[in-house]
């Protein structure tokens, strides 16, 4: 009896397989028969099934992966729970960009950021970004405009004028305050509203003759700044450098005219702020790259950042310093091969730094602070949430290392899935793998129809920065850098699914 029952068991498992081989040569048949399209629309259906139909892996492990520390249908174990989840055939990436999906619970295009102040909505912004003048009983309004007792609204500090009139504006200080976001031309505030502009500012606009007589000319109308820059004014017609005066103070012409304009026909312009402040520069600079002069100035002691390119400008730093500018300004006013290389960048183009710095203003600051606030309202729910910790944000392809990194442009809200094996986790990796993506997605940079035509470059993405979502401006620009291979390869294990902005320029 066993004998009998043991023939019908191995007849059953020959029909079986029969059956099955069947079913395997009519899908191939099947298909065969479709066209392309059609196929891809039934595996992906297929493809959606099985995930569907698998249970998760975060807890019961799935065909073709197992987590390491669990042992496997091999009987294999890992070397713990924590590590990444081993991948037996070709679908690492897309397990990634399943298991590590985060569904927010607040949905900006439905429910948009509103801001309480006078500003008009920017329906272009990368996210939903609403401003009113008037409260809501509804809800309370994620931020507004001066200081608000409400903790569930944040106060907005926005301000363009220097802290040493306004010693408010200063970081610190509006801390203390209990304004949650800072907005002043500090890069080093929260979002930084600058006076440069490619909008606002024609700084690639051609280079007139230099017909005015005088060396310079000078528009100071307030003569009690905050600096010595009414004594450098004084020290330069005392050392012998003609200077037409336009503004209130040692006024010599006539204020009546269009400043850009005039400066055009000058070889330097005196770009004398009211205040030495870091990162306080405004029109009286940019207008004097407009207008193709040598801004002299004496201003924020970071100038040298917002040089167009090296050897553009003329820094005075301190009173000491004025006879020595005297000289340079006169050797290259008397050197027209040694002028033309300080206005050089007119004509070849400003550099990369420069561009990085001036491409920010591309996206209006009223649009940056609702991206700042958007992403603080995700981040602050995966916080309270620990969404992190159910994340594997890695898994491993054969003897390789897959790590999954979400990556933005700078001024835009949307992340993207980057995906990065161990052996390319490098500096020259990281850019390849951002360019990689954003080139499969015909990514077109968010400043390309703010620049001037002559410096909007080809159509190739090129990468000035990467750097985490959080940083300052200043940071960003100036103070963060991977230092080599190891230094990227330490952050990107010890920061799982990691968020990167990056400036194409």
């Amino acid at each position: 009896m066993a004998g009998s029952r043991s023939t019908l068991n191995k007849r059953w498992a020959r029909w079986l397989l029969f059956a099955v081989m069947a079913v395997g040569v009519w899908k191939v048949i099947f298909l065969g028969s479709l066209d392309a399209g059609m196929q891809s629309s039934i595996l992906a259906t297929w493809k959606n099934n099985f995930y569907e139909r698998e249970p998760s892996a975060r807890t019961h492990g799935r065909a073709g992966l197992y987590f390491e520390g669990v042992k496997n249908s091999s009987g294999e174990t890992g070397a713990s729970t924590k590590g990444a989840v081993s991948i037996v055939d070709d679908i690492c990436e897309d397990w990634l960009e399943k298991e590590d999906r985060i569904i927010y619970s607040r949905d900006f295009k439905k429910d948009p950021i509103w801001v309480v102040g006078e500003e008009k909505d920017w329906n272009t912004c990368g996210v939903g970004c609403v401003f009113s003048s008037s409260y809501s009983s509804e809800r309370k309004p994620d931020a507004g405009f001066g200081f608000h007792g409400d903790s569930e609204t944040a106060s907005v500090l926005r301000s363009m004028e220097s802290s040493h009139y306004y010693p408010e504006n200063n970081i610190d200080v509006a801390r203390g305050k209990g304004y949650k976001v800072i907005m002043t031309t500090s890069l080093s505030s929260d979002v930084p509203v600058g006076y440069f502009s490619w909008a606002e500012y024609n700084i690639m606009a051609p280079v007139l003759p230099k017909t005015e007589k005088a060396l310079a000319a000078a528009f100071i109308s307030n003569c009690g700044g905050h600096n010595f820059r009414l004594q450098a004014l004084e020290k330069l017609q005392k050392l012998h450098v003609p200077v037409d005066s336009y503004g209130a103070c040692h006024r010599n012409r006539d204020g009546r005219v269009d400043k850009v304009e005039a400066l055009k026909h000058y070889k330097f312009s005196l770009a004398f702020e009211n205040s030495n402040e870091e990162d306080y520069v405004t029109e009286k600079f940019f207008q004097s790259l407009v207008a193709g002069t040598v801004p002299v100035v004496i201003g924020a002691p970071n100038i040298q950042d917002f040089a167009p390119a090296p050897n553009s400008i003329l820094h005075i730093r301190t009173q000491e310093e004025i006879s020595y500018t005297v000289e340079i300004m006169k050797n290259l006013a008397s050197n027209s091969t040694a002028f033309n290389e300080t206005i050089k960048w007119k004509f070849e183009g400003p550099s990369d730094s420069f561009k990085a710095l001036v491409d920010m203003a591309a996206v209006h600051s009223s649009c940056r602070l609702c991206i700042h606030l958007a992403t603080q309202v995700q981040e602050n729910e995966e916080k309270a949430k620990a969404i992190s910790d159910s994340r594997p944000c890695k898994c491993k392809k054969g003897s390789e290392t897959v790590y999954h990194l979400y990556v933005r442009e700078r001024g835009r809200f949307e992340m993207q899935s980057v995906f990065i094996r161990s052996h390319n986790l490098t500096l020259k990796g990281l850019e390849l793998a951002v360019l990689s993506k954003f080139k499969s997605l015909y990514h077109v940079p968010i400043w390309k129809t703010e620049r001037p035509d002559v410096i909007r470059g080809s159509n190739e993405l090129k990468i000035y920065r990467i750097y985490p979502v959080g940083l300052t401006q200043r940071q960003a620009l100036y103070t963060w850098k991977f230092h080599n291979d190891d230094n990227i390869k330490s952050f990107i294990e010890k920061n799982p699914c990691v968020k990167l902005e990056v400036i194409f320029v």
